[in-house]
């Protein structure tokens, strides 16, 4: 049970990261993915790394800059320009929904301005999920100068695109609604040097 705790991944740069399982039925039309950083690296790195065997960016959250994101969907980004923070966790959620093709992007419990990304498309369900490293192939293809090294924590991903009420209620850590991945009660395993640690402060 991850309940107030985080993955510490110890080395800059390292070959280390977590797959986790999910329980996806289908291809996903719709979907949020949020989670908990804290980390001191100016140079780029993965938070979240979604692979299918034919598109290995299948879903990414990635950190090219101190204070830029990228958000992909199919193989497209958008980018999302955040202020920096070294000095404290920072919450984001990302979501999707391909009916409208809106990705919307949430700093903080915050929202940023909505773009437009990859309308009627469909991310595939047999995925390989991480964190920590970026894949360039389904499971693998690692570059180590684009490894995550930091906390991690509060992990989630739903099968749907949440609310306002719901994206505020997650940087809250308040209650939220059954996901294809939930923190508490993650199925993950860790590769490499990655340590399961109390959260440090609330």
């Amino acid at each position: 049970d991850l309940y107030r705790k985080v993955f510490v991944f110890r080395k800059d740069p390292n070959d280390a990261f977590v797959v986790l399982r999910a329980k996806l039925e289908q291809p996903l039309q719709n979907f949020t993915v949020c989670l908990r950083a804290y980390t001191h690296l100016s140079r780029p790195y993965s938070l979240f790394s979604y692979a299918t065997k034919t598109q290995d960016n299948e879903i990414l959250l990635f950190k090219p800059r101190p204070e830029e994101f990228r958000f992909y969907v199919g193989g497209k980004h958008v980018t999302f320009r955040a202020p920096e923070s070294h000095w404290d966790w920072q919450h984001v959620c990302a979501s999707w929904e391909s009916a409208t093709g809106i990705a919307e992007f949430w700093v903080n419990g915050k929202p940023w301005p909505r773009k437009g990304l990859q309308k009627g498309y469909t991310v595939g369900a047999t995925a390989a999920i991480l964190l920590g490293q970026e894949q360039d192939s389904f499971g693998g293809g690692f570059d180590v100068y684009n490894s995550f090294s930091g906390e991690l924590s509060d992990v989630y991903m739903w099968d749907t695109a949440l609310s306002p009420e719901k994206m505020r209620a997650a940087y809250l850590s308040l209650r939220l609604p059954p996901a294809l991945l939930a923190w508490k009660s993650l199925s993950y395993e860790v590769k490499g040097d990655v340590v399961v640690k109390p959260r440090l402060r609330e």
